[in-house]
Protein backbone atom coordinates (compact mmCIF):
# COMPACT_ATOMS: atom_id res chain seq x y z
CA UNK A 1 0.00 0.00 0.00
CA UNK A 2 2.84 2.38 0.84
CA UNK A 3 4.56 1.63 -2.45
CA UNK A 4 1.36 2.32 -4.38
CA UNK A 5 0.87 5.62 -2.56
CA UNK A 6 4.47 6.69 -3.21
CA UNK A 7 4.16 5.70 -6.88
CA UNK A 8 0.97 7.75 -7.30
CA UNK A 9 2.55 10.69 -5.47
CA UNK A 10 5.64 10.46 -7.69
CA UNK A 11 3.64 10.44 -10.94
CA UNK A 12 1.39 13.26 -9.75
CA UNK A 13 4.39 15.38 -8.74
CA UNK A 14 6.32 14.80 -11.99
CA UNK A 15 3.26 15.44 -14.15
CA UNK A 16 2.55 18.64 -12.23
CA UNK A 17 6.14 19.87 -12.53
CA UNK A 18 6.34 19.25 -16.27
CA UNK A 19 2.81 20.34 -17.19
CA UNK A 20 2.05 23.57 -19.05
CA UNK A 21 -0.03 25.03 -16.22
CA UNK A 22 2.17 25.44 -13.19
CA UNK A 23 0.65 24.99 -9.75
CA UNK A 24 3.55 26.76 -8.10
CA UNK A 25 7.26 27.40 -8.20
CA UNK A 26 10.42 26.10 -6.52
CA UNK A 27 12.54 28.42 -4.39
CA UNK A 28 15.78 28.68 -2.44
CA UNK A 29 15.90 30.60 0.84
CA UNK A 30 18.35 31.70 3.50
CA UNK A 31 18.36 33.91 6.58
CA UNK A 32 20.39 35.08 9.54
CA UNK A 33 18.65 35.59 12.89
CA UNK A 34 19.91 37.03 16.14
CA UNK A 35 18.49 36.54 19.60
CA UNK A 36 18.44 39.07 22.40
CA UNK A 37 18.54 37.94 26.02
CA UNK A 38 18.47 39.42 29.50
CA UNK A 39 21.87 40.14 31.06
CA UNK A 40 21.88 37.92 34.19
CA UNK A 41 24.58 40.10 35.79
CA UNK A 42 22.57 43.30 35.44
CA UNK A 43 21.75 45.13 38.67
CA UNK A 44 19.71 48.29 39.07
CA UNK A 45 21.79 50.99 40.70
CA UNK A 46 24.16 53.87 40.18
CA UNK A 47 26.94 51.59 38.87
CA UNK A 48 26.76 50.93 35.16
CA UNK A 49 29.70 48.53 35.25
CA UNK A 50 27.51 45.46 34.71
CA UNK A 51 26.48 46.37 31.13
CA UNK A 52 23.08 46.82 29.51
CA UNK A 53 19.91 44.95 30.49
CA UNK A 54 19.37 43.42 27.02
CA UNK A 55 22.32 41.75 25.28
CA UNK A 56 22.78 39.60 22.15
CA UNK A 57 22.74 35.93 23.08
CA UNK A 58 22.63 33.80 19.92
CA UNK A 59 23.19 33.76 16.18
CA UNK A 60 21.18 31.45 13.89
CA UNK A 61 21.95 30.69 10.22
CA UNK A 62 19.42 28.94 7.93
CA UNK A 63 19.32 27.73 4.31
CA UNK A 64 16.67 25.72 2.56
CA UNK A 65 14.79 24.84 -0.58
CA UNK A 66 11.13 24.24 -1.17
CA UNK A 67 8.08 24.62 -3.36
CA UNK A 68 5.39 27.29 -3.23
CA UNK A 69 1.85 26.27 -4.25
CA UNK A 70 -0.48 28.86 -5.84
CA UNK A 71 1.42 31.74 -4.15
CA UNK A 72 -0.30 30.93 -0.84
CA UNK A 73 1.28 27.83 0.75
CA UNK A 74 4.92 26.70 0.69
CA UNK A 75 6.71 23.66 2.05
CA UNK A 76 10.47 23.52 2.48
CA UNK A 77 13.36 21.49 3.83
CA UNK A 78 15.89 23.54 5.79
CA UNK A 79 19.12 23.14 7.69
CA UNK A 80 21.23 25.53 9.68
CA UNK A 81 23.63 26.30 12.47
CA UNK A 82 22.71 27.82 15.84
CA UNK A 83 25.17 29.14 18.38
CA UNK A 84 24.00 30.28 21.84
CA UNK A 85 27.16 31.71 23.40
CA UNK A 86 25.50 32.35 26.79
CA UNK A 87 25.20 28.58 27.26
CA UNK A 88 28.01 27.42 24.95
CA UNK A 89 25.47 25.44 22.93
CA UNK A 90 26.00 24.74 19.24
CA UNK A 91 23.29 22.97 17.25
CA UNK A 92 22.57 21.87 13.70
CA UNK A 93 18.80 21.84 13.14
CA UNK A 94 17.28 20.13 10.11
CA UNK A 95 13.57 20.60 9.73
CA UNK A 96 10.58 20.84 7.48
CA UNK A 97 8.56 24.03 7.34
CA UNK A 98 5.08 25.02 6.26
CA UNK A 99 4.58 28.66 5.29
CA UNK A 100 1.21 30.32 4.70
CA UNK A 101 0.88 33.76 3.11
CA UNK A 102 -1.75 35.59 5.17
CA UNK A 103 -1.92 38.47 2.72
CA UNK A 104 -0.23 39.20 -0.58
CA UNK A 105 -0.04 42.27 -2.80
CA UNK A 106 2.26 42.81 -5.80
CA UNK A 107 4.51 39.86 -4.85
CA UNK A 108 4.91 41.26 -1.31
CA UNK A 109 3.60 38.91 1.36
CA UNK A 110 2.88 38.85 5.08
CA UNK A 111 3.26 35.24 6.25
CA UNK A 112 3.33 32.83 9.15
CA UNK A 113 5.54 29.74 9.28
CA UNK A 114 5.76 26.63 11.45
CA UNK A 115 8.81 24.40 11.67
CA UNK A 116 9.43 20.95 13.06
CA UNK A 117 12.48 18.73 12.89
CA UNK A 118 15.55 17.22 14.47
CA UNK A 119 18.48 18.99 16.06
CA UNK A 120 21.99 17.62 16.39
CA UNK A 121 24.51 18.91 18.91
CA UNK A 122 28.21 18.36 18.08
CA UNK A 123 29.15 18.46 21.77
CA UNK A 124 28.97 15.50 24.13
CA UNK A 125 27.67 17.87 26.84
CA UNK A 126 24.09 17.59 25.53
CA UNK A 127 22.31 14.89 23.53
CA UNK A 128 20.50 15.46 20.24
CA UNK A 129 16.94 16.74 20.47
CA UNK A 130 13.92 18.07 18.63
CA UNK A 131 13.49 21.48 17.05
CA UNK A 132 10.26 23.51 16.87
CA UNK A 133 9.65 26.97 15.46
CA UNK A 134 6.85 29.44 14.88
CA UNK A 135 7.21 32.79 13.19
CA UNK A 136 5.79 35.79 11.38
CA UNK A 137 7.44 37.65 8.55
CA UNK A 138 7.25 40.00 5.62
CA UNK A 139 8.56 39.13 2.17
CA UNK A 140 9.30 42.18 0.02
CA UNK A 141 9.55 41.69 -3.74
CA UNK A 142 12.88 42.67 -5.21
CA UNK A 143 14.25 42.82 -8.70
CA UNK A 144 13.46 39.87 -10.92
CA UNK A 145 13.47 36.71 -8.76
CA UNK A 146 15.13 37.93 -5.52
CA UNK A 147 12.99 38.81 -2.48
CA UNK A 148 13.98 40.23 0.91
CA UNK A 149 12.57 38.76 4.12
CA UNK A 150 12.24 40.25 7.60
CA UNK A 151 11.03 37.88 10.31
CA UNK A 152 10.30 37.36 14.00
CA UNK A 153 10.57 33.74 15.20
CA UNK A 154 10.09 31.69 18.35
CA UNK A 155 12.44 28.69 18.57
CA UNK A 156 12.32 25.76 20.98
CA UNK A 157 15.11 23.24 21.14
CA UNK A 158 14.34 20.13 23.19
CA UNK A 159 17.62 19.16 24.85
CA UNK A 160 17.54 16.50 27.56
CA UNK A 161 19.70 17.48 30.51
CA UNK A 162 19.44 21.19 29.73
CA UNK A 163 17.60 23.55 32.09
CA UNK A 164 13.89 22.50 31.87
CA UNK A 165 14.98 20.12 29.06
CA UNK A 166 14.64 22.92 26.51
CA UNK A 167 16.20 26.09 25.20
CA UNK A 168 13.65 28.71 24.12
CA UNK A 169 14.47 31.87 22.22
CA UNK A 170 12.87 34.65 20.22
CA UNK A 171 14.86 35.93 17.27
CA UNK A 172 14.81 38.72 14.72
CA UNK A 173 16.04 37.89 11.26
CA UNK A 174 16.75 39.09 7.77
CA UNK A 175 16.96 36.87 4.75
CA UNK A 176 16.16 36.27 1.13
CA UNK A 177 14.22 33.98 -1.17
CA UNK A 178 15.10 33.23 -4.77
CA UNK A 179 12.39 31.90 -7.09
Amino acid sequence: MKKLFLLILFFYTTSTIFSQEKLGRPFFTGDVNFTLGVNENYEIGPDDDNGPLIIPSALLFRVGFGYEFKRKVAIAFNTGFDYHWNYSVSAFPTYGSLKYNISEKDDNAFFTEIRYGKMWTPSSNYPDGNYYGLGLGVQVAGEKRWNSIIRLDFHRKRIAGFKNDRLDSVSFGIGFSFF
